[in-house]
């Protein structure tokens, strides 16, 4: 978010300067969600190389094997070439860009190594960083990595094993799991992805399953040996203890305010469980200084903390820019693709809202049979009064397809008014148009109900 809140504010006719001890386009850019989207794709060609004979080519799939060192030097490239970009953009944009850590003496000075610095206004856009929880015994021995770690290793593991079924460790258990490893997933919740909508969540897990991913839930890692050439890990459940051994452990347990070093208790800037405070312009609870992005807390999503810099700095200027938090789409890139946007069904009923719902299965949509990813549910949530209040997709492209349904949430439209536009076929995207005919009980590939 940070370079993006630079960049409009020398549009909006500031001066700007950014610092950055780091490099430049934060965690997403070079080590989140661009490395991950590479090895994802890796992920994808080497499932669709198992599927051969379905597709009736005649090759030895079998003898495919990934060149993990190689994958890993692909992906350091995407994230040059994308990165390299941002530097650029900065410069014919006209911000100065200070090397260094920053240290907030005061509000409206900082210190970047000897030098000092004044400005009306402070950003603060520092991001989040792993956890790596201090209290777990073996938590830190080799192969016990955090994701930005998992990243830059150049082979691939026998047995992973990943603690935390969120959207990082689920993510890396599909790609892993593509790449020949052996995984294990850890959760303490009673299903991974579990704040997804429940008929979405169960669906979900089924399918990791199906896939080879051995999930444990409602399980609690006690402690992480080495044992030999390999780790040991002890949890627990409700049954008892239970013993896992890993060649590498993913910790992926979340995610924490990166904000040491700024000063911020001696500014006496609030924070709550580490995130600074913010109020809806986003400035803290000391004037001229101001925060977006995951230092801010959840959403914790590379697209929220850029719009919130974007909005940030428009509020700066005097204009009345604002994000729909209830408009916030979010992406899982698992096999298939998980993205939802809105309320879920569980959410609108705990707000005694009288929701209605459309649903439309994957298996009967041309486009999805026809390229062999017939495996998914779309699913739309409304109000009484039709108002698209949310949509839940498990599918190929699910990321791609969430963009029209957000801009249905965002602007409150109704179903009938969505139903206006008219979509090709044969697409993917007919998938959203029939889920919202079944919220009126219109749908024309969908079986009547029973009377």
């Amino acid at each position: 978010g940070g370079y993006v809140a630079a960049i409009r504010a020398r549009q909006l006719g500031m001066k700007v300067a950014l610092v950055e001890k780091d490099k430049l386009g934060g965690t997403c850019l070079n080590r989140g969600c661009i490395p991950t989207k590479t090895y994802y794709r890796h992920a994808e060609i080497m499932r669709s190389l198992q599927r051969l004979d379905e597709f009736c080519i005649q090759l030895d799939a079998d003898s495919a094997r990934l060149d993990m060192a190689g994958t890993r030097a692909r992906k350091d490239a995407v994230v040059e070439q994308m990165a390299g970009g941002v530097p650029a953009l900065l410069q014919a944009h006209g911000v100065e860009v200070i090397r260094g850590e920053a240290v907030v003496e005061e509000p409206g000075r900082v210190r970047v190594g000897e030098e000092s610095i004044r400005a009306e206004r402070l950003l603060i856009a520092t991001g989040s960083e792993s956890i790596r929880p201090a209290a777990l015994p073996g938590a830190a021995l080799p192969g016990v990595l955090t994701c930005e770690e998992l990243l830059e290793r150049s082979e691939i593991p026998g047995r992973l094993l990943i603690v935390g079924g969120g959207v990082i460790g689920m993510e890396f258990a599909c790609i892993f799991q593509a790449f020949g490893s052996q995984v294990t997933v850890l959760e303490s919740l009673p299903r991974p992805l579990a704040f997804l909508d429940q008929e979405i969540a169960r669906r979900v897990s089924v399918l990791f399953k199906r896939q080879g991913i051995e999930i444990k839930t409602g399980a609690k890692v006690e402690s992480i040996n080495m044992q030999d050439d390999h780790l040991l890990v002890t949890a627990s459940d409700k049954k008892g203890n239970m013993q896992y051994e890993a060649d590498l452990l993913l910790l992926a347990v979340g995610r924490s305010p990166a904000t040491a070093g700024l000063n911020l208790d001696k500014l006496g800037v609030k924070t709550e469980q580490g995130f600074i405070k913010v109020n809806q312009d986003y400035e803290s609870s000391v004037a001229g200084i101001y925060a977006i992005g995951d230092v801010i807390g959840p959403p914790m999503l590379a697209h929220v903390a850029s719009e919130e810099g974007r909005a940030a700095v428009e509020r700066m200027a005097g204009m009345d820019s604002r994000l729909n938090y209830q408009a916030i789409p979010h992406c899982i890139f698992t096999f298939p693709e998980i993205a939802a946007v809105g309320l879920t069904q569980e959410e609108a009923a705990a707000r005694a809202i009288d929701c209605k719902t459309g649903k439309f299965q994957f298996a009967a949509n041309g486009k999805a049979v026809a390229m062999g990813e017939s495996e998914g549910l779309i699913k739309v949530i409304c109000g009484p009064d039709d108002s698209v209040l949310g949509v839940h997709i498990i599918g190929p492209h699910a990321s791609d397809l969430i963009l029209e349904a957000s801009l249905l949430v965002n602007l409150g439209l109704k179903v009938e008014e969505a139903l206006h536009t008219v979509h090709p076929h044969p697409t993917l995207g007919e998938t959203l148009y029939e889920a919202l005919l079944d919220v009126q009980g219109r749908g024309i590939h969908l079986k009547p109900p029973r009377i």
